[in-house]
């Protein structure tokens, strides 16, 4: 019912209330990469741009998506709506129709929208912005040109950067900045040559990334209009290592976020806010001068660039494998997570977990270490592949979430407390689990733009 709703106000336009004073929005994402791996973030991967910007902006400390796959998260963005209430909750997916994306409600509030990079998202009619060629990167020669015309017209743009790394194959960088045995691998991997060279290219990778910030930077400032630009760069949901992109764990959900907006946002603070991808779209169309609309899941960021510390008490997920590359034919999972605790639940426990993933050499290699006897190894495939219905962690003590206790009955009331949440979040989506899983298919495929790899 709360679906139809939404639906229902989506059919209006955002209320408007532009002024002169319109900033630029710039947004710029990752593709499959794990926030922890940024250098400012603590990670390994040299990222000299978004280090730079974090200390000329606002570095967020909780940021989170909805679902850690491409398409749905896309979607995610730019309808200011959650997977299941927009329809875009499995892969390679689209928006159901009489769904307004930002697109529409920039264009609404006087700006020029476009895109450049990575789509996967559909159909096209939804997605009526200025497409600036390029591949699965941004053309930044071609986004120059793009700017540079706004700038002589002084036509304020909202304007999509979508990168496709360091999505695989991981063949892009100097991996040579990474020698693998130098790398220092995080506690829920297994320690092989496989994974440890292919952490060494991802890494590589993440630093390819970072110049295509540092590209982005350099044509807002050639056009002298970094004051006037609300810059905001984001990681996307973890990489295709195992226990990152397709599961609802933190590496998977979690995002890096650095917004830069000179005048509105002070240089070189770190928020801890818990904010959603959600969150995006209302921010965007407020800074635009308009009102976010009723139906609008997320709530707009602006008060937190002003520096406010708290947004939202629990941010959610889900994860379909019905229908992605090498997944189980169903295995649903929706997650909540409190400022202290996150719980998993996996719709189907007696089923396999399936993904890209499983298919890869990293994993392999994990496999057959565990058939040596090795008992790490086969422990850690066994909790990638075999899920109970419920995990909890303590995301405070165990931050890379090794420690599932759901069982404990100290614990009981935690459980309690979150499935209730994760309940309600459910039904104000329209989410009705496993039947949701099940039509899957019924959400993917026609219109969606530029499928990527």
């Amino acid at each position: 019912m709360y679906r139809l709703f939404a639906l229902a106000y989506l059919t209006f336009s955002v209320v408007t209330g532009a002024s002169a004073q319109q900033p630029n929005i710039v947004f710029m994402i990752a593709d499959d990469c794990t926030f922890r791996d940024i250098g400012c973030y603590g990670g390994q991967a040299y990222t000299p741009n978004i280090d730079k910007l974090a200390g000329e902006g606002m570095r967020f400390t909780r940021c989170f998506q909805s679902a850690p796959m491409c398409s749905p998260t896309r979607h995610n963005i730019y309808t200011g709506l959650y997977p299941v209430t927009s329809g875009a909750y499995p892969n390679h997916t689209r928006v159901e129709p009489g769904i307004k994306t930002v697109a529409t409600y920039m264009k609404d509030l006087g700006y020029r929208v476009a895109h450049s990079g990575k789509g996967h998202v559909g159909p096209a009619t939804a997605f009526d912005w200025e497409e600036i060629p390029g591949k699965s990167n941004p053309d930044f020669d071609k986004v120059d040109q793009f700017v540079g015309q706004c700038a002589d017209s002084k036509t304020p743009f909202c304007l999509m950067l979508c990168s496709n790394e360091p999505h695989t194959p991981w063949n892009k960088g100097d991996a040579s900045r990474y020698p693998p045995e130098r790398i220092k691998l995080p506690p829920y991997f297994v320690d092989t040559p496989e994974t440890r060279q292919g952490m060494s290219n991802y890494l590589a990778e993440i630093t390819y990334y970072d110049g295509q910030v540092g590209e982005a930077i350099d044509v807002i400032d050639k056009h002298g209009l970094a004051g006037q630009t609300l810059l905001v760069v984001v990681s996307e949901q973890g990489s295709s290592m195992p226990f990152a992109k397709w599961t609802c764990y933190d590496n998977g959900l979690q995002s890096a976020m650095i917004a830069r907006w000179p005048g509105h946002i002070q240089p070189g603070t770190v928020n801890p806010a818990m904010i959603e991808y959600v969150d995006l779209l209302p921010t965007f169309v407020e800074a635009g001068g308009g009102i976010p609309i009723e139906a609008f899941q997320g709530q707009s960021l602006i008060p937190v660039f002003a520096g406010k510390q708290d947004h939202k008490h629990h941010v959610f997920g889900i994860m379909t494998t019905r229908g992605i590359n090498n997944g189980s034919d169903h295995f649903g999972i929706r997650s909540v997570r409190s400022e202290t605790h996150k719980l998993i639940r996996n719709l189907t426990p007696d089923q396999i977990f399936k993904n890209a993933c499983t298919q890869s050499s990293e994993f392999k290699s994990w496999v057959a270490k565990a058939d040596t006897g090795d008992r790490d190894a086969a422990e850690k495939v066994r909790k990638y592949q075999r899920r109970p219905e419920f995990e909890l962690y303590n995301v405070v003590a165990d931050p890379m979430e090794m420690d599932n206790l759901a069982d404990e009955s100290e614990y009981a009331d935690v459980v309690a407390s979150l499935r209730s949440e994760l309940d309600q979040w459910m039904e104000r989506c329209g989410d009705e689990g496993q039947p949701t899983e099940m039509r899957a298919m019924e959400h993917m495929g026609r219109g969606s733009r530029k499928k990527a790899k």
